[in-house]
């Protein structure tokens, strides 16, 4: 019964370091898994940046106007950075622009001479010479999103000949509302393509 009861025991024990073998493996396991779970980062993908929003007022909006302009004249008004189409019963489609730099914009009457979908620039040789780093672009840019003109764009004429100044889209459109161009009217690429659907060749514009 000794014997027996010994050999019982030693099973016994045998089991019990077994088993607490086992638990003992076990747990640095758990503990070897978790430890590498705690230095796993997790990395987010960058949010995109919100899209670019106008300030309220240099929104395309309807307005009154007051002018004395025939309907379908088209309106810069420089030191506001707004231009206007002028419309029936004395209202008007207001947008907001960029200029052009002191003593670079242009002003008077003009008609527009020829309209463009997506134009190519070539900046002129009084531009190189003001800014030399535009030499880069002296054989000329194809239209396109990287295209300083924009999604359209309209030639502004004088007696029959291209005044260089153009009304145009852009691909800085957080520059509205400024005076930054070498002379040119910009609107953002939204804003040109709806005024260059109502807006046909030969339409009469006044800056001033």
């Amino acid at each position: 019964m000794v014997v027996g009861t010994d050999v019982v025991g030693a099973a016994g024990k045998a089991n019990r370091f077994g088993i607490a073998r086992r638990e003992l493996v076990l747990g640095c396991l758990a503990l070897m898994v978790s430890g590498c779970a705690s230095r796993r980062k997790v990395v987010e993908a960058p949010s995109p940046p919100p899209p670019f929003q106008l300030a309220p007022e240099l929104r395309r909006q309807r307005v009154a106007y007051y002018g004395t302009e025939e309907p379908g004249t088209i309106v810069v008004n420089v030191s506001e950075r707004f231009l206007y189409f002028v419309e029936e019963d004395g209202m008007a489609t207001r947008y907001g622009v960029a200029v052009g730099e002191e003593g670079l914009t242009f002003k008077g009457r003009a008609k527009i001479g020829r309209k463009a979908e997506w134009p190519s620039w070539t900046p002129t040789a009084n531009m190189i010479k003001r800014k030399p780093h535009l030499a880069k672009y002296a054989a000329g840019v194809p239209g396109g999103e990287n295209n300083p003109l924009g999604a359209r764009a309209l030639y502004l004429y004088r007696n029959g000949r291209d005044t260089m100044f153009r009304i145009h889209g852009t691909n800085e459109p957080w520059l509205i509302g400024t005076a930054v161009s070498n002379g040119c009217i910009r609107l953002t690429n939204e804003d040109i393509i709806d005024l260059y659907e109502r807006t046909p060749t030969g339409a009469p514009v006044l800056v001033i």
